[in-house]
């Protein structure tokens, strides 16, 4: 019986040769096409350059939505006409986007001066699973106000969207930096 038991535990040590080998790590790819921007006019007191694959939509009072399907996102835009509320309307901005700070990780923030064409204002990245990943306020100081949000329509899980949230990053800076006050 020793002899038998012995044989059985041989062969079943030695039938078994391949080695388990651990599968490699995989990265899903997503491939967007290279950002082409057109500029987009309307009977608003602002002008900018969009991405041509985003589709806008007007709402009121000058309030804009750009809707990116494939990416399932949208970048909400909103004017406001400053009236002696600067002070408030700045602390609003600021306020709607250091909200998220329970869910961020880090928020960085990004100064924005064109003296030029005399928009001032601020980009923000928001780094982590918060609601919004980028956000924005542009204005003359004097007369008109523009904030700007990027929310996705899904569960915010930062690892998932980055890729998208990074394209569509570039657009809204793109768009900051284009906006021009009629």
């Amino acid at each position: 019986m020793f002899f038998v038991t012995l044989i059985l535990v041989a062969i079943t040590m030695l039938s078994c040769k391949k080695e388990a080998l651990p599968k490699p790590a995989s990265h899903l790819r997503l491939d967007y096409t290279e950002a082409s921007y057109t500029q987009f006019e309307s009977q608003c007191h602002y002008t900018f350059e969009m991405n041509s694959d985003a589709i806008i939509k007007g709402e009121e009072e000058c309030g804009f939505t750009i809707h990116y399907p494939k990416m399932k996102a949208t970048i909400y835009l909103s004017y406001k006409t400053v009236n002696g509320n600067i002070n408030k309307l700045l602390r609003d901005a600021q306020k709607l986007t250091y909200e998220h700070v329970i869910k961020a990780d880090d928020i960085v923030e990004q100064p924005y001066l064109n003296p030029q064409q005399k928009v001032y204002g601020m980009f923000y990245q928001v780094d982590g699973n918060a609601a919004t990943n980028s956000q924005f306020y542009a204005t003359d100081s004097t007369k008109h106000f523009v904030t700007g949000s990027i929310y996705f329509y899904a569960k915010p899980n930062f690892d998932s969207i980055m890729p998208a949230a990074s394209y569509i990053k570039n657009d809204m800076q793109r768009l900051l930096e284009t906006l021009k006050w009629k």
